[in-house]
Formats: C-alpha cells, structure tokens, sequence
C-alpha cells in the first residue's frame, strides 16, 4: 500500500507528548476539584505547596471545584482524542493551551510573580509550537 492512507498515517511524537500532558492536567483537575468537593481528606495535605491558592480557592470552594472539573473532562477528552487523530481535539488542546497562557498574562499582570507566571507562558508556548508543527498539523488535517 502506498503510505498515503491518512488513516494510517504514523503519530507524530509531540502528539503523544502533549496528550500525556493533557492526561496529567486531568488528573491534577480532578484531584484538586475532589478536595474542594470534599474538604478534610487525606488530600489536604496537598494544599500545603499552596495556602494562597487554597485560601482563594476555598473561597467559592462549589464554583472553583466544578470549573476545575470541567477542565479536567475537558483535559483528558482533548488527550484521548489527540491519540485517536481527531482533528477537533487537536483543535480543543490549542484553545486549552491559549486560555491558560492568557490565565498566565493576567495572572503576571496582578501577581507580578515574573517566574511562576513566565515558567507558565514558556510552557504554553511550547505545548502549541509542538501542536502547530507541520507534521503535527498534516497528520490532523489529513484526517479531517
């Protein structure tokens, strides 16, 4: 057979490489989302690497779990689609990884903590160049 099947077209590695982060992002997600749902867990501890976020997560505690929740579905749906070749998953990581950079630029501008937040753009950035290589964006495109 001649290798212009784009169906079985080879899977790039950044595509395995950025649903892996994806699946990650998920599972953070639904951890964080769970000890917000339900508070005094063996999870608690976690909120020790970061009592400002705790603070201002538990705040509206309802809210921030289920907006974190989404995310996470959101996350690993776009990780499990990226690994099945489909084009609107591909799509759903680009706007994810955007979101989250301008959540980095926001946060910079209020928080003026220059590491954590440019640590966030740089991966961001990093996470859309590999999707939008050529490689990556023929193998999705030649499946739509």
């Amino acid at each position: 057979m001649s290798g212009g099947d784009p169906t079985t077209t080879k899977r790039p590695a950044e595509v395995i490489a950025v649903a892996v982060v994806l699946f990650a992002a998920a599972a953070i997600a639904t951890v964080v989302s769970f000890s917000l749902f339900v508070p005094g867990t063996a999870l608690d501890w976690m909120w020790n690497l970061n009592s400002a976020a705790h603070e201002a997560f538990a705040a509206q505690a309802g809210r921030t779990a289920t907006i974190l929740l989404l995310a996470g579905v959101l996350a690993a749906a776009a990780g499990a689609g990226l690994l099945r070749g489909h084009l609107w998953a591909w799509l759903l990581s680009m706007v994810l990884f955007g979101v989250n950079a301008l959540g980095d630029v926001v946060s910079l501008l209020i928080t003026r903590d220059w590491p954590k937040s440019l640590a966030g753009i740089l991966i961001d950035a990093l996470l859309l160049f590999l999707l939008l290589r050529a490689k990556v964006r023929a193998f999705f495109l030649s499946r739509a």
